[in-house]
């Protein structure tokens, strides 16, 4: 097995940005479109652990948007093969004393790349 094929990981990337551009606007359908659509994908936030892609959905469409701001560091993209991929990354905001983490597992779909699984939380007093 292959670790970070140059052409995977620009692909695992490109898609990593699509999600985080509509996270940054709030483009509920495009971060909709990103997650697997299965009752398998799971999404564990800061204060919610959602199972299925309709759960996540659901709260994507009344969740609070963003603030401006932020800001990724550190990312680190991981792909297996062609078809799997991790990638995790911290991010901060500005005036805001905390540092937030997320990790996302990417696998290549037919339709595409998509999350099937992630986990965001914050750290406190960073």
């Amino acid at each position: 097995m292959e670790i970070n094929r140059r052409d995977v990981v620009a692909e695992v990337s490109k898609a990593f940005e699509a999600y985080e551009a509509a996270l940054a606007v709030n483009d509920v359908d495009a971060m909709t479109q990103s997650f697997w659509d299965s009752g398998l994908t799971v999404r564990y936030g800061v204060n919610e652990c959602l199972v299925g892609s309709a759960a996540i959905a659901a709260w994507r469409r009344t969740a609070t948007p963003l603030p401006d701001g932020r800001a990724l560091r550190n990312t680190v993209i991981a792909t297996f093969g062609e078809d799997s991929a991790t990638v995790s990354t911290e991010f901060t905001y500005p005036d805001r004393p905390t540092v937030g983490r997320q990790s996302q597992t990417w696998i290549r779909l037919p339709q595409g790349w998509r999350v099937v699984a992630a986990h965001v939380s914050i750290m406190l007093n960073r």
